[in-house]
């Protein structure tokens, strides 16, 4: 999985990356009805405080927002993942 700057894409890419994101997850945001541009300028925020990274998985070909926490999560199970592969064949 690869960490794609936002301020790498366009804007137009930029948004469309997350308005499906929005779309695709169907949020609850409470009691209240919270507008797509909202929702939207909720996300730039979270990603130009660098809580939300955008990621490519070149596997299968998706993008996806995650949380840093969870992009740090997956780069520390990929790397164990990689270091038992490394024991394994040392056999």
């Amino acid at each position: 999985m690869i960490e794609i700057p936002a301020e790498r894409l366009s804007a137009d890419i930029l948004r469309a990356v997350i308005e499906e994101f929005i779309l695709r997850e169907g949020t609850d945001y409470g009691s209240h009805e919270v507008s797509l541009e909202n929702k939207i300028d909720q996300v730039r925020g979270q990603l130009s405080r660098g809580e939300v990274l955008i990621t490519f998985d070149p596997a299968t070909e998706n993008c996806n927002l995650l949380t840093r926490n969870q992009f740090q999560r997956y780069e520390s199970e990929q790397q164990q993942q990689n270091q038992d592969q490394q024991s394994g064949s040392e056999f």
